[in-house]
């Protein structure tokens, strides 16, 4: 009987003193924690039509996690649904699937117009990566670049 009071006592007590809990913090590992360091950015040159625009900037958080993001003005034909995005060491998509291509990183698709943001993959350097492409891969044209400086 004593262990059945105690633990009544212990669970009411434990249900009082997190009473107070405020809401909890939802952390999107897709986004920066805390304000983002800008290492290099450039602005969006359009190809091929697809109205793109904007600003793309590598940096890193206050965690040191760096990732690429694209301004609130960003934009390109979505209409596809194919547009990756890959950091590469020049101007030109240059697809080399064979060699596991060095000279490109994918870091995903874009998914809206608007600002975005890609988390580079952990172990990822990026020292060597000279451009952000946007790469139409449903009809394999470029719909922009832009130079990291």
């Amino acid at each position: 009987m004593k262990k059945m009071f105690l633990l009544i006592y212990v669970a009411f007590f434990g249900l009082i003193s997190c009473s107070d809990d405020t809401d909890p913090v939802i952390i999107d590992p897709t986004k920066p924690s805390g304000q983002l360091t800008v290492l290099r950015s450039g602005n969006f040159i359009d190809q091929n039509n697809a109205g793109s625009m904007g600003t793309a900037s590598l940096g890193t958080d206050s965690e040191g996690v760096e990732f690429l993001q694209f301004s609130s003005s960003f934009n390109t034909a979505l209409a596809t649904g194919t547009v990756t995005v890959f950091l590469s060491t020049s101007d030109t998509f240059m697809a080399d699937p064979a060699n596991g291509n060095p000279n490109l990183l994918p870091l995903g698709p874009v998914r809206n117009a608007g600002e975005n943001f890609f988390r580079i993959p952990q172990g990822s350097s990026t020292s060597n990566f000279t451009h952000v492409i946007l790469w139409c891969g449903s009809v394999g044209v470029p719909f922009g670049n832009a130079n990291l400086q």
